[in-house]
């Protein structure tokens, strides 16, 4: 059903990294949303109007404020869409990061209101009436969000979206808040035991957790969260495939919405190579970076000397030291300087970020004692940089 349905609705489907497919993907996301989840609204508010029932009027609320979510996600796509212009440059990808963070707050209202609600129910018991016909229908309605999770869910994969995994998680909560709503229902049916209001409450504290949950997750990326793993990987590995490109450090990756990133990176080049010839192959692969991974990629050039037997043979000597002292560690931007009376060495270290000002303090010192123990003339000028991505 999701493949017919992508197929029949979104132009050029394969294409995720285009920003028209990205909003086309959206569109049928959000269309699918509010078409299941006013029909699951109309059907619970029937049946807990029928049944007298908080706990299924709580459901069906809950179903309704889905359905005002998917509103909200689809003009924050469609707003997303629009072109960069002169005061938003790299274009208002970050519309549908707000757009899913207003729908986290509907969210935790409609919670809210209805723990209000269950508190008086539980204070003041109201009868309810049992037809299992209500009850098959609420099992039915089960189906629909399990469905409803395994689309958003493919379809979140398929275009890295997070507002999709969001909806996708929302709606496997559904699926448990709509059980306990049954178990509730089918208890008093058989047993004639009222936990209504109870009921009531584990639901809407279901529907306030689900909430904060996309909150957090919309606020990672705008804060500015930790590059992914992936991510970084990718782009470290697609600099370093073109010749002439030693290594690279120091990348830097801004997100302004789902689609569209900005990425700078510091690549090691040999000193002695040609420096125009080397300037093309870096104009090329931020090009092709743009064209391929769909990243505005900027590249600083860092010259190392490859064929200075002593350099390498200090950077190995200080690589040890660091290994000894903690494996996470590493370097770059190893240089040398000086002569026959006094030796600089300079170069970065990257240090995890639990790793705290007296502990990367004692780190230096120990280093600058070994390095000095190896040759009184060394003098280590040292830059302390901290990881931007999700893993070390």
């Amino acid at each position: 059903m999701t493949d017919f349905l992508v197929r029949k609705f979104v132009k050029d489907y394969e294409q995720t990294k285009k920003a028209s497919v990205r909003t086309a993907y959206g569109v049928l996301s959000s269309a699918v949303g509010i078409c299941c989840n006013v029909f699951l609204f109309l059907v619970k508010i029937a049946i807990g109007l029928l049944l007298n029932s908080i706990s299924v009027l709580s459901d069906a609320f809950n179903n309704l404020s889905d359905a005002a979510s998917s509103i909200i996600s689809f003009v924050g796509v469609k707003m997303a869409e629009r072109p960069a212009d002169r005061d938003h440059p790299f274009g208002h990808g970050r519309i549908e990061y707000i757009a899913a963070l207003i729908v986290s707050f509907l969210v935790i209202e409609v919670g809210w209101t209805f723990m209000k609600t269950s508190f008086g129910k539980i204070r003041e018991p109201e009868e309810l009436s049992f037809q299992l016909v209500s009850l098959i229908i609420l099992v039915l309605s089960i189906g629909v969000k399990l469905w409803m999770a395994m689309f958003n869910r493919r379809l979140g994969k398929r275009i890295g979206s997070r507002v999709m995994e969001a909806t996708a998680a929302d709606s496997l909560g559904d699926v448990l808040v709509t059980s306990a709503t049954i178990f509730s229902v089918a208890l008093y049916g058989i047993f004639g035991i009222n936990i209504d209001g109870f009921i009531g409450i584990a639901v809407s504290v279901a529907v306030i957790l689900a909430g904060i949950g996309i909150a957090k997750d919309t606020l990672k990326p705008l804060i500015g969260e930790a590059i992914d793993p992936s991510v970084y990987r990718s782009i470290k590995e697609f600099v370093e495939s073109y010749d002439g490109i030693r290594g690279t450090h120091d990348l830097l990756v801004h997100s302004y919405g789902p689609s569209t990133s900005m990425a700078s990176i510091h690549a090691e080049v040999d000193s002695h190579s040609n420096i125009e010839e080397i300037h093309e192959t870096i104009d090329r692969i931020e090009r092709e970076a743009k064209e391929q991974l769909g990243v505005l990629l900027v590249i600083h050039m860092d010259p190392v000397d490859t064929d200075d037997p002593l350099l390498e043979e200090r950077r190995q000597a200080v690589l040890d030291i660091l290994d000894q002292l903690d494996g996470r560690i590493t370097l770059h931007d190893f240089r040398m300087s000086g002569g026959r009376w006094q030796i600089h060495l300079f170069f970065d270290i990257v240090v995890p970020y639990e790793m705290g000002d007296d502990q990367i303090g004692t780190v230096i010192h120990i280093l600058q004692e070994r390095m000095k123990a190896y040759d009184k003339r060394i003098e280590c000028v040292i830059t302390v940089d901290r990881s931007y991505t999700g893993e070390q």
